[in-house]
């Protein structure tokens, strides 16, 4: 895997490896279907204590602050589990946080 010169990864291949791991991203629900309230091109993520839904673009996948949620969110609880995606943090800072990268 080729590392670019601050040695991280490029940001396609960074992204491909995220929605690898994000095993809830393209899940399909019972009935061979994805969830009908979730829209093309967006995905759920659950935040905070009480694990509020969020649906967000995928295009926040590419962005290095949501991708630094991610890996914490893989750290903590890991990607293979049937709750989806948990990000570890506050729902006001969730917010905050896409709202500003919207």
């Amino acid at each position: 895997m080729a590392l670019g010169k601050s040695g991280r990864l490029p940001p396609a291949t960074a992204l491909r490896q995220i929605l690898k791991r994000c095993s809830s991203l393209g899940r399909k629900e019972s009935g061979g279907g994805f969830p009908v309230d979730v829209p093309k091109g967006h995905f759920a993520v659950y935040v905070g204590e009480k694990r509020s839904r969020f649906i967000v673009p995928i295009s926040l996948l590419a962005r290095p602050e949501f991708q630094s949620l991610l890996r914490l969110a893989e750290e903590e609880f890991g990607f293979d589990h049937e709750l989806g995606i948990t990000i570890p943090c506050e729902e006001v800072v969730f917010r905050a946080l896409t709202s500003a990268l919207i």
